[in-house]
């Protein structure tokens, strides 16, 4: 038994799961010790997820959800019964996942853990000179937001030059704005507003003019029979296309507003987003902005020293919200950082401060890859998180493919032996050391170690970023090297995601492949956002002689019922809504008329049901195949056709795209943690797949934590030393044999740790 393991539960305190069958899993029954912390292993596509959170934890939480009245359910997301004969011993399920925390820019590090709002109520009482209530410290409060900003700390700027052609009339297509083309309705409501001339170039209005056409407020007017709203051109834009979340514009409109829009920091405030009653009141010589601002791990010295008894409690439980999130390694962080910019991994991080002070016992906390964003030198501290959480007599269950978090299990489960309808069963139950002498693939591959590339390609030219200062860089310049494989690698906070997501993003024939979320409709699935159901329609409406639109779920042949999503949504009014399977085409989709057209022998619903690995078998040629092919090889042979996307993970999502650009004609793919949610057994088919890239004329730049894929590098760039204010520096650049023989970092040492020895 490893260090700080637990002898094995008694048999009346497991959580029994009999006859599971959610997705993939193959009729499973198993017993896990609770107040034990369990791993679960296996390949991509195994059932991991499926057992843990959507039988175990789904359960729990539905359960909870059904003690509460029917009003209040009916507030409530509508949770399904999982797919599972039996669930006895569970207790209350707390879920920290590793979704992105919202892109609302008034959502920072300080409002997600309660901080900001105690040193609100610090400020309140302790800042000199009172300015009055904590809501006066508030950027989300009328009370306290700079009235120029409105509590954003940034103000939008207008290229006006990527609005318009002034050498041009309007008749003559003068307006350079996405949607807005001659003969269009917005076209329209300017050219004949009367307030201008559509012959005249836009360049010759007089100041009036030009004026009213850029930045007129909405005014009444008379188009034709038509009484309709006149505003200017700036105004319009801002409105219909500044307001709206990025992430949900299409391309086109995104690139537009990435082009035109420049966001500047408000003059105002300075970018602390706070009115100036608030900035003047502070504690010590500082302000609650300033103190937002600092790195948490001076913030909290800072607080260390405020020792006022009348604001004694509060000023303990902000210290202790502080301390936690230095001990879980976002010391770096500040709390005025935006949510939606931290990673999926600090994500999660930020939301288990809530859980560290908890005085609850006897919860299930369920986490998924809790080290993704992590380097090796960070993992031993969540760790010492899981293990505390544990030994406050809480069960822990984690989803985690790294040999230093299984090497910490008292109990687990290893799913497999293969992905989709090659796994679902469980392969292996026990301690860490029956893991190892079990056979199983995770147990085979538990002591893996790389090995460095016997020769790294040479670089064909160089990509520059200089001078890059967001957030801690400090003014970092370097060469990224061209055609080949190049690795960014420091612990979590050194600043890697600021300088290549900072400085390369927009970059001409450079492509961002990330793990954020894909807009859809509930409709959208892997073959419809891949371009797969294209030719799978025109085969499918080839071998009948029928139109191809009968073969969508979007479309003619879709089920009138539950329009082509399988599924019914029925609101009860005062009880939670329920989500049932179509009576009318059994979750087929389709109408029962597209559903006798077949091609060779199968319908569209039962191609839709297939595998990625399956369907290569069934198209063994043509644009179908094609696709799929890209599919298989970055690791998605498991994935269902017609599978949701909202039940992808981040790096199912991430090697999605992937396959899609790979179609593309790309120079420079960037990936951020391409192995997030790979089996130690997957990760060598991700090298390969990279080295393809390579070899196919492509830069590669991967912000990578693994070792096997800083040792399969050409070239690695190191950052650090430290995290926050102690990183933002280059401290390598390199082959990684040169890391290995010479480097001194954190990096440096925890690699030599990893590789092979030599002649082993």
């Amino acid at each position: 038994m490893s260090a700080g393991q637990r002898p094995a539960a008694d048999a009346h305190d497991l959580i029994e799961v009999r006859g599971a069958r959610e997705n993939n899993l193959a009729d499973i029954s198993l017993d896990i010790p609770k107040r034990r912390l369990t791993v679960f292993t296996g390949v991509s596509g195994s059932g991991k997820s499926s057992l843990v959170f959507g039988t175990i934890a789904a359960e729990s939480q539905r359960l909870i959800n059904e003690t509460y009245t029917a009003f209040i359910q009916s507030f409530m997301p509508n949770l399904g019964r999982p797919d599972v004969d039996g669930l006895r011993n569970l207790s209350a399920a707390i879920v920290v996942d590793q979704e992105r925390m919202g892109v609302n820019s008034r959502s920072t590090v300080g409002t997600a853990t309660d901080a900001h709002t105690m040193l609100r109520i610090v400020f309140s009482r302790l800042g000199t000179p009172h300015v009055g209530t904590s809501s006066v410290f508030s950027f989300n409060s009328p009370e306290g937001m700079c009235p120029e900003c409105e509590g954003l700390g940034r103000v939008s700027e207008i290229d006006i030059a990527q609005l318009v052609d002034v050498d041009r009339t309007l008749n003559d297509g003068a307006i350079t704005v996405p949607g807005y083309t001659v003969g269009s309705w917005y076209w329209q409501t300017l050219a004949h507003s009367g307030f201008f001339d559509p012959d005249v170039k836009l360049k010759d209005y007089t100041p009036a003019q030009w004026e009213d056409f850029l930045h007129k407020p909405a005014t009444k007017i008379k188009l034709g029979t038509h009484n309709i709203t006149y505003e200017g051109l700036v105004v319009k834009v801002q409105r219909s296309y500044l307001a709206k979340d990025r992430e949900s514009m299409q391309s086109h409109i995104r690139a537009f507003v990435d082009r035109a829009v420049a966001f500047t920091g408000c003059h105002a405030c300075g970018g602390s987003r706070l009115n100036p009653a608030a900035l003047s009141s502070t504690i010590d010589g500082r302000n609650i902005a300033q103190c937002s601002a600092m790195q948490i791990s001076d913030l909290a010295g800072f607080v260390q020293g405020i020792e006022d008894a009348s604001v004694g409690p509060l000023v303990g439980n902000l210290r202790n919200t502080l301390d936690s999130l230095v001990e879980i390694g976002l010391g770096y962080l500040s709390l005025d950082r935006e949510s939606g910019t931290l990673s999926g991994g600090e994500a999660q991080r930020v939301k288990m401060v809530r859980h560290l002070g908890s005085s609850l016992t006897d919860v299930t906390y369920v986490f998924d890859e809790p080290t993704v964003g992590l380097h090796p030198h960070d993992i031993q501290r969540m760790n010492n998180l899981l293990l505390r959480l544990r030994d406050k007599g809480n069960t822990v269950l984690v989803v985690e493919h790294k040999p230093e978090v299984i090497e910490i299990a008292d109990h687990v489960v290893d799913l497999g032996p293969g992905a989709g309808s090659a796994g679902g069963q469980v392969c292996f139950t026990g301690d860490v050391a029956g893991l190892r002498r079990s056979g199983t693939l995770t147990g085979r591959h538990l002591d893996h170690r790389a090995r460095l590339r016997e020769k790294v390609r040479q670089p064909e030219g160089h990509l520059s970023i200089t001078g890059a200062t967001l957030h801690n860089l400090k003014d970092v310049s370097v060469d990224i090297p061209l055609g080949v494989l190049t690795v960014v690698t420091g612990v979590a906070g050194s600043g890697k995601s600021s300088l290549v997501h900072g400085s390369l993003p927009r970059r001409e024939g450079v492509i961002v492949v990330d793990q954020s979320a894909i807009r859809g409709s509930r409709r959208s699935n892997p073959a419809t956002y891949s371009g797969l159901l294209d030719p799978i329609r025109t085969a499918f409406a080839k071998a009948n002689g029928v139109k191809a639109a009968l073969f969508s779920a979007n479309s003619e042949g879709a089920c009138p019922n539950c329009k082509g999503i399988g599924l019914v949504y029925t609101d009860l009014a005062m009880m939670a809504g329920v989500a049932s399977v179509c009576e009318e085409c059994e979750g087929k989709r389709f109408t029962p008329e597209v559903l006798t057209h077949k091609l060779r022998g199968k319908d569209i619903s039962e191609v839709l049901g297939m595998s990625v690995t399956e369907a290569r078998d069934f198209f063994p040629s043509g644009g179908a195949r094609a696709i799929l092919d890209r599919l298989a090889d970055v690791g998605l042979g498991y994935l269902r056709l017609g599978q949701p996307l909202t039940t992808l993970s981040g790096g199912e999502r991430q090697r999605l795209k992937l396959a899609i650009h790979m179609a593309e004609k790309v120079s420079t793919y960037v990936l951020d943690e391409p192995t997030t949610g790979l089996h130690l057994a997957d990760v060598d088919q991700l090298l390969a797949l990279l080295d393809r890239l390579v070899d196919d004329g492509n830069t590669v730049i991967v912000i990578e934590h693994h070792q096997a894929v800083m040792a399969h590098a050409d070239w690695l760039i190191d950052l650090g030393p430290g995290a926050g204010l102690d990183g933002g520096r280059v401290v390598f650049t390199g082959t990684p044999a040169d890391l290995v023989a010479h480097g001194d970092s954190l990096t440096a040492r925890h690699l030599r740790g990893y590789l092979e020895p030599p002649g082993a």
